[in-house]
């Protein structure tokens, strides 16, 4: 199939690869993505794909604890102007707020804010503001004690980036640190059994292609694998992580030397995952001009 020069892009911004390498993996994997990231990797030309790093889309995530639940809410704005408005931060505010007293999305949009309903409310603020306004993501966390961080923040309680730590036993001071240590590292999991399988098997699969390619006998390529996967938790993983205020310790036992117990976190960034169009500050001004 012909390869696009949008796509030999895509790769190149996903990866860092080079432009022939990237149309090459794409020729070989057929176009596919996914497969081309996989096959730059095996070949040892890609730098570390990380689909979720793709930050795009504008707005704010608000953070706020009750006793021992807390909640991370995501709200998208088309541009960060947006965001820096005090009105759009006291509606995000407005919404976490009522996010400490529901299940689910669903259930927040509901939600009466000053007599409104969440969904109403957001409405309304489209209409006023001129953009497209999104109630994205809630997510909970609950624990003996919950600890918010927020980084980036643009007003109290929110910014771009939330996290949010669930401990047993009392906190000193090292849930903050932990916090903290999530918001810089985004770990995609709390341990090793909590992985996704499909996302531990691909990773197995492209470490175990990257061993054959040494040529080195089955039996060390076995031992190679089984280092390789060892090492691949201990970098996405939570409790297996250097802590980064101290790499000598892992997280687990930074934890347990403070006495606590991390029981789970969340860690919820602006825009995660969502593609933006690109395009640049004059054209969108030469847009408005024209649509006027």
């Amino acid at each position: 199939m012909a390869i696009t020069a949008s796509q030999v892009k895509e790769l190149r911004d996903s990866t860092g690869a080079g432009m022939m390498d990237a149309k090459k993996a794409l020729t070989e994997t057929d176009g596919n993505i996914e497969a081309a990231i996989d096959w730059l990797r095996t070949k040892g030309l890609a730098k570390a794909a990380k689909k979720s790093g793709r930050i795009a889309a504008e707005g704010l995530v608000g953070v706020a604890v009750e006793g021992g639940q807390g909640v991370a809410v995501e709200v998208n704005s088309e541009t960060d102007f947006v965001a820096k408005n005090p009105d759009f931060q006291k509606m995000v505010a407005s919404f976490t707020k009522a996010a400490l007293g529901v299940a689910d999305i669903d259930v927040l949009k509901s939600a009466d804010v000053d007599g409104k309903s969440v969904e109403v409310t957001l409405t309304e603020a489209i209409t006023v503001i001129g953009e497209n306004l999104s109630l994205r993501r809630l997510v909970r966390v609950e624990g003996e004690t919950v600890v918010s961080y927020v980084h980036n923040a643009a007003a109290a309680g929110m910014g771009k980036i939330g996290v949010l730590v669930g401990l047993k036993g009392k906190d000193a001071g090292i849930g903050k640190q932990i916090a903290m240590h999530i918001a810089a590292t985004s770990p995609a999991s709390l341990s090793e059994a909590d992985l996704d399988p499909a996302l531990v098997e691909r990773e197995k699969q492209v470490l175990s292609d990257q061993a054959r390619e040494s040529g080195k006998p089955e039996a060390v390529i076995e031992k190679m694998i089984v280092g390789r996967m060892a090492k691949f938790f201990e970098e996405v993983t939570l409790l297996g992580q250097k802590f980064v205020i101290n790499p000598d310790v892992t997280v687990a036992q930074a934890a347990k030397d403070a006495g606590v117990e991390i029981t789970g976190f969340a860690r919820v960034a602006v825009g995660e995952g969502i593609e933006k169009r690109s395009e640049d500050f004059a054209a969108e001004v030469a847009k408005t001009l024209q649509g006027a």
